[in-house]
């Protein structure tokens, strides 16, 4: 009977650890545009989508998907391969220009401007740049605003697409 027992054990924990696999899957903020144009699909975590630099097509299902604000991180002079404001005004969705553009903008400070604007939203909110990074690198210190241990809100901003910026995140997180 022990063995049994034991066996038992050990499918729970294998169920347990691939069900919390699942859900780490499916917590991930940012999407990959080509499979969002692909399947014409999109669903936020929290409100919150983070993605790299959307084009037409892909703004297009987010707005078809119920999302109210595309807030952009990118510099005036990035190229976007369009005139955004128009396309998403067109889609009906509010555009909010938040750039950041160095790696000092990756604050405390312009974590809450940019929990403010997303608490600010209708409905689901786009927040991108070129490639998610900088998307990332402010939602970990938003996380950590909230509440979150530095660990918790470090994977927060690579679920959010934070990937070169973690040092600099690394560094706010150590200062506060």
């Amino acid at each position: 009977m022990p063995g049994k027992l034991l066996l038992v054990i050990v499918a729970a924990v294998l169920s347990a650890a691939a069900c919390a696999e699942r859900q780490h899957t499916e917590s991930t903020l940012i999407v990959d545009l080509g499979a969002v144009v692909k399947s014409g699909n999109v669903q936020p975590v929290d409100g919150i989508t983070s993605a790299g630099q959307p084009n037409a097509a892909a703004l297009k299902i987010f707005a078809e998907q119920g999302y109210t604000t595309v807030i952009d991180m990118r510099a005036a002079k990035e190229d976007r391969g369009m005139d955004e404001a128009v396309v998403i005004d067109d889609l009906g969705m509010d555009y909010i220009v938040f750039p950041i553009t160095k790696p000092d903008g990756i604050s405390f400070e312009n974590a809450a401007k940019l929990d403010h604007l997303i608490g600010s939203a209708a409905g689901p909110v786009l927040v991108h740049c070129a490639s998610g990074n900088r998307v990332g690198a402010l939602l970990a210190l938003r996380a950590s605003l909230a509440g979150a241990d530095d660990a918790t809100a470090l994977q927060y901003g690579k679920n959010g697409g934070m990937t070169r910026l973690e040092g600099r995140v690394k560094e706010v997180l150590a200062n506060k």
